[in-house]
């Protein structure tokens, strides 16, 4: 995967996402915490987003680069291709 891959947009399962959390008795701010410390975990960077980035993934399926589904995926311990409309 090259870095144009990482940048493309695609547009996520908002809903998937959501109930994934929630399995997780997660706020949106824990999962913002999730994310951090799965991306430290994996790249030794924290990277994460902002509360209000998944408020607006979660309610109306923001298009959103590939590298963030894919730490999205990362915290939520799934393949990105589960966080992806079927």
């Amino acid at each position: 995967m090259d870095l144009d891959d990482d940048r493309r947009l695609v547009v996520p399962d908002g809903l998937s996402i959501r109930r994934r959390r929630h399995a997780r008795s997660w706020s949106t701010r824990e999962l913002v915490v999730a994310l951090g410390e799965a991306s430290f975990t994996a790249t030794g960077l924290r990277e994460t987003i902002s509360p209000e980035q998944v408020r607006g993934i979660e309610e109306h399926n923001e298009p959103i680069p590939y590298a963030t589904l894919r730490l999205l995926a990362r915290g939520l311990d799934c393949d990105p291709v589960d966080l992806l409309p079927a």
